[in-house]
């Protein structure tokens, strides 16, 4: 007997909050059963997040990830001495029990194809999600949301003196 279950709330041991989980295949029980079906497995968003993260960051032309905002505070917890990058800055997903649905935020790198960058990322997320997961992704949504500059890296006035 196969089943299919609904989203499982679980907790996240490190950090102490829910995680929604959708299971992707239902199992069967029973010692009759072969071993590869005994049992059920649970994909939480978080996964889907992370995968689609560093997916979209591996195409050449995507220079950072999120809104303005995010992007700010990811900046400063960046520099943070034993902090990690956020790779689901940037990232929302919808799980369901065998599709997902994704939006990505995007800043990009100046003189690149906006369109040629978006198509190149939505087909490696759809292939790295798919590969990964088992899902089935329905949509990538990607908003461009700024456009880097070659000199916004260069610090403003560098080694001049305002003073004397």
């Amino acid at each position: 007997m196969t089943t299919q279950e609904a989203p499982v709330v679980a907790k996240d041991r490190t950090a102490g909050k829910d995680l929604a989980t959708t299971a992707v295949s239902g199992g069967t029980t029973g010692a009759d059963q072969p071993a590869a079906d005994r049992g059920r497995t649970s994909i939480a968003d978080v996964v889907v997040v992370k995968v689609a993260g560093i997916a979209a960051r591996e195409i050449p032309g995507v220079h950072a990830m999120g809104g303005g905002l995010s992007r700010s505070i990811g900046a400063v917890r960046d520099r943070v001495p034993g902090g990690r990058p956020n790779v689901g800055r940037g990232v929302k997903v919808e799980v369901g029990e065998r599709q997902t649905a994704i939006d990505l935020d995007l800043v990009v790198e100046y003189g690149v194809s906006v369109m040629d960058v978006a198509q190149d990322v939505r087909e490696n997320v759809v292939g790295a999600v798919e590969r990964i997961t088992g899902l089935e992704v329905v949509e990538v949504n990607v908003t461009v949301n700024d456009v880097h500059l070659p000199d916004d890296d260069e610090p403003a006035h560098a080694g001049e003196a305002r003073v004397e």
